[in-house]
């Protein structure tokens, strides 16, 4: 049997992540398609484009499109006022999204530098040993990065970075780093073992900042 063929008009496409929706000509239900429907491409699909395609129904019920094809036309993205106000809208939400993520984090963050701060600074101005003022933020920036490198080897099937090179950083001075990437990277967060051991780290910083402050006081 001649396969049957379908067109319509692209009406929705979501280009980074590579899919979108597409209008029958003959007004049905709108038909899900992705970018690896399309064959012999000459550019990426946007919205206008005209579209010949086979459908299928999938497991779920959704209806989705196959062996598709750019058949022409002109993008003609829908224009009004409603449209002309999303951007700033989902912009908006963003930054309200993002301030309510990282707000709990800073003040966590804060929180848990304030000792070794006052410890290096003071440090500092007693010996003129910038010692900790160097060492905190290079250390915690190189252990962010390997928290990074490690999620990214984690996903892709490689070697990890071992869990003992992610200790010694954090015991020299970059568990402040290691504790920021475990929240934004949702990193390392769930392995209980490996946070008792960072937190023992973290703690005998913190111990070690509170011993010297008071010992200088006294």
């Amino acid at each position: 049997m001649k396969p049957v063929f379908s067109k319509g008009q692209i009406i929705r496409w979501i280009d980074n992540r590579g899919f979108g929706f597409i209008q029958p000509n003959d007004g049905s239900q709108e038909v899900f398609i992705h970018i690896s429907a399309f064959k012999n491409i000459n550019h990426r699909p946007q919205v206008g484009d005209l579209i010949q395609y086979q459908l299928i129904v999938e497991k779920n019920g959704k209806l989705s499109a196959t062996k598709a094809s750019i058949q022409g036309g002109t993008p003609t993205p829908i224009v009004n006022s409603s449209s002309s106000r999303k951007p700033v809208k989902s912009k908006t939400k963003l930054v309200k999204k993002l301030v309510k993520k990282f707000s709990p984090l800073a003040f966590k963050t804060l929180l848990l530098s304030l000792m070794p701060i006052l410890g290096s600074i003071y440090l500092a101005i007693k010996t003129n040993n910038p010692i900790g003022l160097i060492l905190y933020p290079l250390m915690s920036l190189i252990t962010f990065a390997l928290y990074a490198e490690d999620k990214s080897r984690a996903k892709q099937g490689k070697w990890r970075v071992p869990e003992n090179t992610l200790h010694v950083c954090e015991l020299t001075g970059g568990w402040l780093g290691a504790f920021v990437a475990q929240q934004i990277l949702r990193h390392k967060t769930s392995k209980v073992s490996y946070q008792v051991v960072f937190w023992l780290i973290a703690t005998v910083h913190l111990v070690f900042w509170l011993y010297w402050l008071l010992k200088i006081k006294m």
